[in-house]
């Protein structure tokens, strides 16, 4: 192992040992900056939102390249169920083991280091931004996106060390009936809102979706359900449902949203009116920074075509011997706000997708030696070559 590779390894345990829930970032992003600042970084800050933002100054003849991940993981659950204890970045047989080992920090630790370990100066400047709560929404990546405009964005979210080129984006959508409650024992006198809610999953289950060749299709699930009554002796006078769509390419939250109040429309009983939202929540980041979050993650899609994959691609084969074509993601990441503000994003990171939120989370040492050479790679050829 280079020393650049075990000093990226060390950083990794460390981060893994820093636990960092959506809404209590500040640690971890303190361990950040100090990391950055002994490499070497030309700037370090945080922004208003609480996100670490480093920047390693270019020579000013290409694009700008920004290396992105987050700060923020997933609760643990039940730690007696892990091989290994999930927030101490055990070392064995070849892998990294922890909660964050490869969502996020793997890909986080080959970020910061491989930018603070270039050998030259970058072409164009090299921007390195890690986000707080990707996993609850984004909060920091829809602020970054409004307050820093980088050419091209490489989001860190595990590929094996492949690229990807989008993915579907994610709408939660909240179906209201409000209808009108009763005793139990005389139904007729109530107008019940679960009849609709039992229409509408239904109708649901049925719907056409559309479908892209490069994102498949579409997808809608009804995930929560909940009525204004704990006693069951009740009619209900008001239910939710919470469903969550996976929309393709070209799809907008807005139109999810539109079909399924149509849908709910149609299965309305007399007493009880139906509408669907796209619910608004409200963030408050580890610093205080308050964000009011719509829960619309937007799809994104570059063409294999498109001249910055194209290069990407020829950029990652000659120094990695990456071969593979690029693909799609199978779940949202905050690719979509960049893409949306804009900016030319792929993917690419360390790390095996079907680990992600699993006990077995885990990443393989030999993916991060690898992604350090990609990630060089991408910073000090990529921008010059699309």
């Amino acid at each position: 192992m280079s020393d650049s590779a075990g000093g990226c390894l060390d950083f990794l345990q460390r981060l893994i040992q820093t636990r960092s829930l959506s809404g209590h970032e500040g640690e971890i992003a303190g361990l950040v900056e100090e990391e950055m600042r002994r490499l070497g970084y030309t700037e370090v800050r945080r922004d208003e939102a609480g996100n670490v933002i480093g920047r390693i100054a270019g020579q000013g003849t290409a694009p700008s390249v920004m290396l992105n991940t987050h700060l923020d993981h997933v609760d643990v659950g039940d730690e007696h169920g892990w091989p290994h204890p999930p927030f101490a970045g055990v070392v064995k047989q070849g892998r990294v083991w922890g909660r964050g080992a490869m969502d996020i920090k793997g890909p986080l630790a080959a970020q910061v280091h491989a930018a603070g370990t270039l050998g030259r100066t970058p072409p164009g400047d090299v921007w390195v931004t890690a986000v707080v709560q990707e996993e609850v929404g984004g909060l920091g990546a829809r602020h970054l996106a409004r307050h820093l405009e980088p050419d091209l964005v490489v989001v860190g979210e595990a590929s094996s060390n492949q690229l990807r080129r989008g993915h579907r984006g994610r709408t939660e959508l909240l179906l209201h009936v409000q209808g009108r409650s009763a005793h139990a024992s005389v139904p007729g006198n109530g107008a019940n809102p679960l009849y609709v809610v039992w229409r509408f999953l239904r109708e649901l289950e049925g719907l056409r979706m559309r479908s892209t060749p490069d994102l498949g299709p579409s997808s809608v699930a009804p995930t929560l359900i909940r009525t204004d009554q704990i006693s069951p002796n009740v009619i209900p006078g008001e239910a939710w449902l919470t469903c969550d769509w996976r929309n393709t390419a070209g799809e907008s939250g807005e139109e999810c949203r539109r079909r399924l109040e149509q849908l709910a429309h149609q299965c309305q009983i007399s007493g009880t009116h139906a509408e669907v939202t796209i619910p608004v929540h409200e963030r408050v980041s580890y610093n205080g920074f308050r964000g009011r979050i719509p829960a619309d993650n937007p799809a994104f899609l570059l063409p294999l075509d498109h001249a910055a994959l194209v290069a990407a691609r020829k950029v990652l084969g000659e120094a990695t011997g990456l071969e593979d074509e690029p693909v799609p993601w199978k779940f949202a990441t905050d690719g979509g706000h960049f893409s949306a503000a804009g900016m030319t994003v792929i993917g690419y990171a360390p790390g095996e997708e079907h680990l992600a939120h699993t006990v077995d989370e885990s990443i393989e040492i030999a993916q991060i030696e690898e992604a350090l050479i990609g990630y060089r790679a991408l910073v000090l050829d990529w921008p010059s070559r699309c």
